[in-house]
């Protein structure tokens, strides 16, 4: 806090002198920031225990920035998702579905990778694939992900669509703009039972705050996927 003192000078009259005691905060602000980051990082989802957005982004960044042109970056969204919603098992069987998603896209990404739900139905995965092997490996999740979920005792049908962008075929490593190609790219090949890999077309798709017009998150009116 600030002090203030009343001293005399010297021709009589008064003046007020301002003396800050204040301590520096900078180092305590630093922390804060930092510790912040850290627990944003840890942070998982409740329902899937998969990354948060935060710490899937650092995870993600981290795989793009090491293993450059091996690295693969991926966007899965479930098909038909609402109808599992509002059918007979209602958000449990919802629940249900998203949770066997997340093991079978963490299962299949390895240690090694990062997978994260950005929100709703959306995951979101990093992984290292060296170019040969992309296309087989990405039709093995379409398969792995399209095996039906149990719940209670009956099977539901699912689906998830899938697309992914790679910083040789984007040329860059920066990975909003691969999110973007890929979200463009599944967006692309949806409900078509295969994965799209983006092309640098995908990549100037119309966005807003970073996403495809119409996708949750942004500010126009449009039919989310």
């Amino acid at each position: 806090m600030a002090s203030i003192a009343r001293v005399h000078a010297p021709i009589g009259q008064r003046a007020l002198i301002i003396t800050s005691l204040a301590v520096p905060l900078t180092g305590w602000t630093v922390h804060a920031v930092s510790l912040h980051r850290k627990l944003a990082a840890a942070r998982r989802d409740p329902l899937t225990g998969l990354l948060g957005r935060d710490g899937y982004t650092t995870r993600a960044r981290q795989i793009t920035d090491r293993h450059g042109d091996n690295a693969l970056v991926g966007i899965v969204d479930l098909d038909h998702f609402k109808e599992i919603n509002d059918g007979p098992g209602g958000h449990a069987a919802g629940d249900r579905v998203l949770a066997a998603t997340a093991q079978r896209l963490t299962a299949w990404a390895g240690s090694r990778g990062a997978v994260g739900r950005l929100g709703g139905d959306e995951l979101a995965f990093a992984v290292r694939i060296a170019p040969a092997r992309r296309e087989l490996r990405l039709a093995q999740l379409v398969t792995l992900l399209a095996q039906p979920v149990q719940i209670d005792g009956g099977l539901v049908d699912v689906a998830a669509s899938v697309g992914a962008a790679s910083p040789d075929v984007l040329g860059t490593t920066d990975l909003s703009v691969l999110q973007r190609a890929a979200d463009a790219a599944m967006y692309a090949g949806k409900h078509t039972g295969r994965a799209v890999l983006a092309d640098r077309s995908h990549a100037t798709w119309p966005s807003i705050n970073g996403r495809r017009a119409g996708r949750p998150g942004t500010h126009t009116l449009g039919a989310a996927a």
